[in-house]
């Protein structure tokens, strides 16, 4: 088998950032997958279960009532190695066109007060695997380490 194109990315050089990781057209339309990296691969402690369902659950909501891009997501969640996340947008996008939107996220998260959406056994099947204060924490970490101010190596893959 053909190694898909995010194993061809060189994880020991991979910085958290924002990644265009694939561009797929559907009929007429593109459909631009991101990588939304947190933590460095293999350097930093991944995500813990907990903070990771936390942020997916209040990211898809913000992104789904997000009054620009609620009819563009097509996707938010995490990655299997639980370093960063997915967002799939209907469009043809560059790293550097969601940063705003990115920022806007993550700002929600960190500060969000309340129940976290959907965190019940009717709305989903782990309800009880959240961690709100961690995923707080880590959403205003990758604000200040990363988002405000982010420069080219953090939008771009390594080469």
């Amino acid at each position: 088998m053909e190694k898909i194109s995010s194993f061809t990315i060189d994880h020991l050089r991979l910085l958290p950032g924002i990644y265009v990781s694939r561009k797929d057209k559907i009929n007429s339309e593109t459909v631009t997958t991101f990588d939304i990296r947190m933590t460095r691969p293999n350097y930093e402690p991944v995500m813990n279960t907990g903070e990771v369902h936390a942020i997916e659950h209040l990211g898809a909501t913000f992104l789904r009532n997000h009054k620009e891009y609620k009819d563009k997501c097509v996707y938010f969640g995490p990655m299997g190695c639980r370093t960063g996340f997915y967002l799939l947008l209907a469009g043809d996008y560059k790293s550097e066109d969601i940063v705003g939107l990115i920022e806007e996220m993550f700002t929600f998260i960190r500060d969000f007060e309340g129940d976290v959406p959907g965190a019940c056994a009717k709305d989903c099947g782990n309800y009880l695997d959240m961690n709100l204060p961690m995923a707080k924490y880590l959403a205003g970490k990758y604000l200040t380490d990363i988002i405000q101010g982010i420069t080219p190596m953090h939008l771009n893959y390594p080469e």
